[in-house]
């Protein structure tokens, strides 16, 4: 009995592991099944679209180079300073400044008084000289009254010829003694005129050193001023450019967050800066001040040589890479069709958003207007009617 439930125990063991075998292989069939028809679709869609060489990637639009009449400019850059400085300075030493009667910024016109010293001290000074100018013309009198009087006895012998040069020898001496008394009036009247300092030319004042009660010196500076509200332009340029440049050529700046105007050469410097090995043109800036321009601006300008022809094309038709400009030129293949080919070229000015081309293509040759990016050399491209 045992012997015969082991045999049936023995025989169930067999069937059970039959079924799990034949259920494992049900379910790998399923899964193949499932996957056969991804993989049918896969091969018949590859089999349907199959990638032809030749075919157009992308439809562009050509543009041909264009001649253009550009102006010839020579860039540079600069500060703007005044035409001339005028320094207006105290002519009178030992004297007090009493009145201050002008600023930085003002604007004055010459002669013009601007300061005041002490008119007092100078003022008896010129009255003490007057006196010693009376005195002196009052013995000049006495003199050559006394000379006079010599000259008619001197033949007759009544003096001797010692005591008759003595009388016409201080006639000559009272006589210098006035024109000494004379020269020194006219300098205390000078420095009377100077206890007013007054503007040598028409200007606005820059700098004011001019301190109220101080006892001066002769020379000091007061005050300092641009000559006119003339200002100038000192621009920078290499010495090829230095000179192609003349007197009188036009020439346009730029301040940024100011404005911009035109301008005119002056001169141009006679050599470069041994440091910066650059050349200085002098540019006159009529009307700046009024305009808003003040000296140590620093400006961006453009000297303009008149003009000329160049091959211009739109700047979305050139493409930038490693530091080169390329186009693509198209060489056309029939049927609104084209070959692309991938042309180095060399720029030059631009005007709006034309550029010049210098090198690369030439007048008759069609590029592609846009989109360079996304073509290389060599693609096959549609062409826009």
């Amino acid at each position: 009995m045992i012997q015969k439930q082991r045999q049936g125990r023995a025989l169930t063991m067999p069937v059970t592991g039959n079924k799990q075998r034949h259920i494992i292989m049900c379910l790998a069939l399923v899964m193949a099944g499932c996957c056969l028809p991804d993989i049918a679709a896969v091969t018949w869609a590859g089999e349907a679209r199959p990638v032809q060489e030749g075919t157009p990637v992308l439809t562009v639009e050509p543009v041909q180079p264009v001649r253009f009449s550009l102006p010839v400019r020579i860039s540079a850059n600069g500060s703007i300073a005044p035409w001339q400085e005028a320094v207006i300075s105290a002519e009178l030493g030992g004297v007090q400044l009493l009145e201050i009667l002008a600023q930085v910024g003002d604007q004055v016109k010459k002669g013009q008084v601007l300061a005041v010293f002490d008119r007092e001290r100078v003022a008896a000074d010129v009255e003490n000289s007057r006196a010693v100018l009376a005195e002196a013309e009052a013995m000049l009198e006495e003199s050559r009254e006394n000379a006079r009087r010599v000259r008619d006895i001197i033949d007759e012998g009544a003096m001797s010829a010692l005591q008759a040069g003595q009388y016409l020898t201080a006639e000559k001496t009272a006589e210098a003694r006035v024109r000494a008394a004379r020269a020194h009036l006219d300098i205390q009247n000078l420095r009377m005129k100077h206890t007013r300092v007054v503007a040598n030319d028409d200007g606005i004042i820059t700098r004011r050193q001019a301190v109220l009660g101080v006892v001066t010196q002769e020379g000091q500076e007061l005050f300092r001023l641009i000559r006119q509200n003339r200002l100038e332009w000192h621009a920078e340029v290499t010495a090829s450019e230095l000179f192609r440049l003349r007197a009188g050529s036009r020439v346009e700046y730029t301040v940024p967050d100011v404005g911009s105007s035109t301008g005119q050469v002056r001169m141009v410097g006679p050599g470069l800066d041994p440091g910066s090995r650059y050349g200085t043109v002098y540019v006159d800036l009529p009307g700046a001040m009024e305009q808003g321009f003040r000296p140590g601006m620093y400006a961006q300008g453009y000297f303009l040589l008149g003009s000329s022809e160049g091959l211009m094309l739109p700047r979305s038709a050139i493409t930038l890479r490693d530091g080169f400009s390329y186009v693509f030129r198209l060489s056309e293949t029939g049927k609104g069709m084209a070959r692309l080919e991938e042309v180095k070229i060399r720029l030059g000015r631009s005007e709006g958003d034309l550029v010049e081309v210098l090198e690369g293509i030439q007048a008759d040759d069609r590029v592609v207007r846009s989109g360079g990016a996304f073509l290389s050399g060599g693609d096959q491209v549609r062409l826009l009617p």
